[in-house]
């Protein structure tokens, strides 16, 4: 007998993880940017490669878009050719962090008419998500100081709260706003939206379509990152994860390749607190592939949050609250540790076989050939990358 349960198969079916357009582009670190044959060169070829994460594994349904990067003459016909591949245009990414205007900050400058050009910015994104029927506006600001006394920290959260605020008084009622944080970079002294308190502060003042996104990788070393998830289910204000991973910093590298345990324990969260299979809760990847083939690297991300998944599903709660009651710790944390040692590998292969999926779908798709297919079509034109 499988030790997935039709109650466990039935909650994996649930599962779909949004992939980022930019993470089929060349992109992925400061220094250096390593080409590969077969790069897309448009937002059409991002969707065609994205579409192929989903034909392998079922699990990426939808792809999120960046503007201006994948600014395209017709969002309807760019719609209509995701679907006739079989995923549809989800969250709307922003970008006020590569204008020269947005030096001292965007939403957050003392300049009345440069707030004024980043909102319009916002402004046109939610356009364009009325084009696509995208659902969420993902905000993520690089701004901050770099030295004490450079600017006035208050001032800017209350520019930063006007600005938002006229944002959110244009979203639809189907439509959400989700504002990301990040403890540092590339700002170092301080950061606009440094942490979950930060962006939860900012949203709950806005209303109840304002949501938290939490980036797995924008937390200080030691953070419990479970802690927070359970706070802001806990608030109703966790809108989104971006998944990835990282040793360092922000290195959004495949998710669970630095702390599989820490990726576990956040998925036992999600669980516990509700937002596992809640559409209100979205799962996304952000990452960048630079030194790996990207749609394998993709594959690879959505595989590793499944396994984790039904790792997590393996906890049996029962016996887990009457040992946490009882005080005994060895035993609550033993039936931790045993869902989490627990190889899913065989029995997810074999579902997936079940439900007409290749077992391995990363072997399955380097058989393919499309690798080698779209090195040999893609001649020509300027890859796509970070800024385009």
């Amino acid at each position: 007998m499988s030790i997935l349960t039709p109650e466990i198969q039935a909650e994996l079916a649930k599962q779909a993880i949004e992939l980022p357009s930019w993470a089929f582009g060349n992109s992925g670190t400061r220094f250096k940017v390593f080409g590969t044959p077969g790069t897309p060169r448009d937002p059409y070829e991002k969707i065609a490669d994205a579409a192929q994460v989903n034909q392998y594994t079922a699990l990426s349904p939808s792809v999120a878009l960046h503007i201006p990067w994948d600014k395209v003459d017709s969002y309807d016909d760019l719609r209509k050719y995701a679907e006739d591949l079989g995923v549809s245009l989800g969250t709307i990414n922003s970008n006020t962090f590569q204008d020269d205007d947005y030096k001292f900050g965007a939403l957050t400058h003392e300049d009345a008419g440069i707030r004024r050009k980043a909102i319009d910015h916002h402004l046109e994104c939610i356009d364009i998500m009325d084009q696509t029927g995208s659902r969420d506006l993902k905000i993520w600001l690089a701004e901050g100081s770099n030295y004490p006394g450079q600017t006035d920290m208050r001032g800017r959260q209350d520019r930063l709260n006007d600005s938002l605020r006229t944002i959110y008084e244009r979203i639809g009622d189907d439509q959400r706003l989700v504002l990301e944080y990040k403890f540092f970079e590339p700002s170092f002294y301080h950061t606009d939206v440094p942490d979950w308190g930060t962006s939860y502060a900012q949203v709950a003042s806005l209303g109840d379509r304002a949501m938290v996104c939490l980036d797995t990788g924008h937390h200080a070393p030691g953070t419990n990152i479970e802690f927070i998830v359970m706070q802001l289910l806990r608030l109703g204000k966790l809108g989104s994860f971006d998944f990835n991973s990282r040793f360092y910093a922000d290195d959004d590298l495949i998710v669970g390749a630095a702390d599989p345990f820490q990726l576990f324990r956040i998925i036992v969260e999600v669980i516990r607190g509700g937002g596992y299979g809640d559409p209100d809760v979205a799962f996304m990847l952000d990452q960048c592939h630079n030194v790996e083939d990207k749609i394998p690297g993709q594959i690879r991300s959505v595989l590793n949050v499944q396994e984790m998944t039904a790792r997590a599903l393996l906890i049996d709660h029962e016996a887990l609250r009457a040992a946490q009651v009882s005080g005994d710790v060895l035993a609550a944390n033993a039936i931790f540790m045993d869902a989490f040692y627990t190889d899913v590998r065989p029995a997810l292969a074999e579902w997936r076989e079940s439900r007409g999926l290749p077992a391995d779908p990363m072997a399955a798709f380097a058989a393919s050939g499309y690798l080698a297919k779209i090195a040999e079509e893609r001649v020509g034109g300027v890859q796509a990358g970070w800024g385009a």
